[in-house]
C-alpha cells in the first residue's frame, strides 16, 4: 500500500451520512409531534364511559322516523310447490300403428282437438266380418220363427208332437242370443275405431312427443304418446305448521276464503296471487304439518309445474296500528328497547313490545306513542341522555358563555388571543377544525367535562 494515499473517509460520504441521520431524526420528531398533537386534541373530543369505551361529548349526528299508523297484514309463511289441477298421459287404447300426430310440442290444446291417429283398417275389417254374421243371425232367427209357427200350427191338429214345438222355441231364443251378441261385437269393435282417432281429454300445454309416427303403439306402453298439463288455473301445494292450523281455520270460517301471494325462489318478485283452495283432512304425523292447495288464474303462465316458490297466507290484517322501520328497534340484555329524541334533542332509553312485522316494518304493541320520533342510524355511539343532531339539521347556535362551542372558563383566554399573540406565550391555540383550544389549566372543566389536560412541555 503506498503510505501517501489516505485511508479515511472523503468528505462527499460523510457528509451524505451526516445528512441521512438528519433526515431520520427530523422524520421522527414530525411523527412525535403529530402523536402528541393528536392525544392532547383528541383527548378534548373524546371521553371514556365506565366500560373503557370512547364516545362523543358533542352533539352525534343520527336519522330518525316517525312513529305512525298503518295496517299491518298478519303473513303465514310457508314452502310450495306447483302442481297442477290436472295432468293427463295420453295412452293409446288400443294397439296398432301409431299413423301420424296432429299436435306440436309446446302447444297449448283444447279439450277435443286431434293428437294422434292409429291405423284403423284392422278394426274396420273385424267389423265387416260382424256385421256380416250378424245378417246370417238374423236370416236363421227368420227361419227359426217360421218353422215354430208351423209346427205350432200343425200341433194344434195332433199332427206333430210337442216335443218337436218345444225344441224348435228353444232353437229362436238361441238365434235370438246370437243376434244379441253380434250386435255387441259389432259395438266394441265401433269403440275401437273411434279410440283409433285420439283425442285431448282437457286443455292444456302439450309436452314432448313420446313415441313417433310409424311405431307400434300399445294400452300397455308405460310412456304414452304425450303428457298434456293443465296450466289454467294452476294450483300450489304447500305446508303450514300444525300450530298455525287453528288460526287457519278460524280465518276461513269468518272470510270464507283467504287471499296468497307468491314469490319468486329468492323470495324477491312476487308472480302470482290466487287463493286458498282446498284444505287437507289431516295432518300428517311424521311433520307435524298440514297440506293446503291454493288456486291461482296464471294468465301468463309463469307458473310450472313443479316449480319451488315462496308461499304468503293472509290470515289477518291489524288495524291502524302504531309502526316503526325495523332498524329502528335495537335488541338488549333486558329486550327490545327503540331511542326515543325528546324535544331536548337527548334520546331516552325506550323498552317496547314488538307487534306483527311487514318487511322492514314492524308494529309496536306498547312502548312508543304516536308522532315520536326515534332512532333508525347512528346508534352505535347513543347512550340513555346522549345528545343528538339530525343528519340534514342546521348546527345548533352556541349558548351563551360558549366559545366556538366550547364554555369559557374562568381565567380563561378569550377567543382570538392566540392569532395576536407574538411572544410565544401560552394562549389559545386553534384546534384541526379551526376551533380554539387552551393549553393552560384552568380552575374549570374542559369541554369535556373532564380535569383540564396540562399543556405539553415546551408550551
Amino acid at each position: 500500500m503506498d503510505p501517501d494515499v489516505s485511508t479515511s473517509p472523503s468528505p462527499r460520504a460523510s457528509g451524505s451520512a451526516a445528512g441521512l441521520v438528519l433526515r431520520l431524526l427530523v422524520t421522527a420528531a414530525v411523527i412525535a409531534a403529530g402523536w402528541a398533537v393528536w392525544h392532547f386534541y383528541g383527548a378534548q373530543q373524546t371521553r371514556h364511559d365506565a366500560r373503557g369505551r370512547f364516545f362523543r361529548t358533542g352533539p352525534q349526528t343520527v336519522r330518525d322516523a316517525v312513529a305512525t299508523k298503518a295496517d299491518i297484514p298478519i303473513w303465514i309463511d310457508a314452502l310450495g310447490t306447483v302442481t297442477p289441477l290436472a295432468t293427463v298421459t295420453i295412452k293409446s287404447q288400443v294397439s296398432g300403428t301409431l299413423q301420424s300426430v296432429a299436435f306440436t310440442e309446446g302447444q297449448m290444446v283444447k279439450a277435443g282437438d286431434p293428437i294422434a291417429n292409429i291405423d284403423p283398417r284392422p278394426y274396420q275389417a273385424t267389423l265387416t266380418q260382424q256385421q256380416a254374421m250378424l245378417a246370417k243371425d238374423h236370416a236363421a232367427l227368420d227361419q227359426a220363427e217360421s218353422d215354430l209357427k208351423r209346427y205350432q200350427s200343425l200341433a194344434k191338429q195332433d199332427s206333430i208332437s210337442g216335443q218337436q214345438v218345444a225344441d224348435q222355441s228353444y232353437l229362436v231364443e238361441q238365434d235370438k242370443a246370437a243376434i244379441a251378441s253380434d250386435e255387441a261385437q259389432i259395438g266394441a269393435t265401433n269403440l275401437n275405431l273411434g279410440y283409433t282417432r285420439i283425442v285431448s281429454p282437457i286443455s292444456g300445454l302439450a309436452g314432448l312427443r313420446q313415441v313417433d309416427p310409424g311405431n307400434y303403439v300399445t294400452p300397455g306402453d308405460t310412456n304414452g304418446i304425450v303428457v298434456i298439463t293443465q296450466m289454467q288455473p294452476m294450483g300450489v301445494v304447500f305446508s303450514i305448521p300444525e300450530d298455525s292450523v287453528a288460526t287457519i281455520v278460524a280465518a276461513l270460517k269468518s272470510a270464507g276464503s283467504l287471499p296468497v301471494t307468491l314469490n319468486d325462489r329468492a323470495n324477491v318478485h312476487e308472480i302470482a296471487k290466487g287463493r286458498l283452495d282446498t284444505v287437507n283432512n289431516q295432518i300428517d304425523t311424521t311433520t307435524g304439518t298440514l297440506k293446503m292447495r291454493a288456486s291461482f288464474d296464471n294468465p301468463d303462465q309463469t307458473l310450472f309445474p313443479n316449480q319451488f316458490v315462496n308461499v304468503k297466507l293472509l290470515v289477518n290484517t291489524l288495524k291502524e296500528a302504531i309502526v316503526l322501520p325495523a332498524q329502528a328497534v335495537q335488541l338488549g340484555a333486558n329486550g327490545n328497547f327503540v331511542y326515543v329524541i325528546g324535544g331536548d334533542n337527548k334520546v331516552k332509553v325506550t323498552p317496547v313490545t314488538l307487534g306483527p312485522a311487514s318487511g322492514d316494518t314492524v308494529s309496536i304493541a306498547s312502548g312508543v306513542a304516536l308522532g315520536d320520533h326515534v332512532v333508525i342510524d347512528g346508534v352505535d355511539q347513543l347512550r340513555d341522555g346522549s345528545e343528538v343532531q339530525l343528519a340534514g339539521a342546521a348546527p345548533a347556535a352556541p349558548a351563551a358563555g360558549e366559545n366556538g362551542g366550547q364554555r369559557q372558563h374562568s381565567g380563561q383566554h378569550k377567543h382570538g388571543d392566540w392569532a395576536g399573540r407574538k411572544d410565544g406565550s401560552a394562549g389559545d391555540t386553534p384546534d384541526a377544525d379551526g376551533q380554539p383550544h387552551h393549553h393552560k389549566k384552568h380552575g374549570g372543566d374542559t369541554p369535556d367535562g373532564a380535569p383540564a389536560t396540562p399543556p405539553a412541555s415546551g408550551n
